[in-house]
């Protein structure tokens, strides 16, 4: 994985954000939370995925959540103080965050989004984002991810 920096590196480095980049092999087209955590050989709890999704103002929200984990559109909505809440298309993820599904940061997107990481996250001392490009994870404090993105903590993900 030769390849530079992604933006979301490069903002990171700027605030002197710590992280840990990890590397994995992607040739066989498993790019889902739950392969990637066994890729890296992380506990799935630690690895958390970015979702992207409009409020019924048609605000778009950014969502951090486990990666074993569904996001409960009701208490998104409710987090965003919106009515509805609802997934982007996946065609309009890159438009939108300038990242591809798979890849996708919740640091360094073409916009600033309101951001909102799962509450568990908290109680963590280490958790797993993309780190801007398929094949590539970046392990950081969570509340040091927190404040990169000028994010909340809130109670999102459906109880299974």
């Amino acid at each position: 994985m030769a390849q530079g920096k992604t933006n979301a590196m490069r903002i990171l480095d700027s605030k002197t954000v710590s992280y840990e980049l990890i590397t994995y092999d992607n040739t066989d087209g498993k790019i889902d939370g739950l392969s990637v955590a066994e890729k890296i050989n992380r506990d799935p709890k630690w690895v958390y995925k970015t979702l992207v999704a409009y409020g019924s103002s048609k605000q778009v929200y950014v969502f951090i959540i486990p990666v074993g984990d569904e996001l409960d559109l009701k208490k998104a909505a409710k987090a965003a103080g919106e009515k509805k809440m609802e997934m982007i298309p996946v065609k309009d993820i890159q438009k939108l965050t300038g990242y591809i599904r798979g890849g996708c940061s919740p640091v360094g997107m073409k916009k600033h989004y309101p951001a909102f990481i799962a509450v568990q996250a908290l109680a963590l001392e280490r958790i797993v984002v993309s780190g801007g490009r398929i094949g590539l994870q970046m392990e950081m404090n969570p509340r040091d991810l927190m404040q990169a993105i000028q994010g909340e903590e809130a109670d999102i993900c459906k109880t299974v």
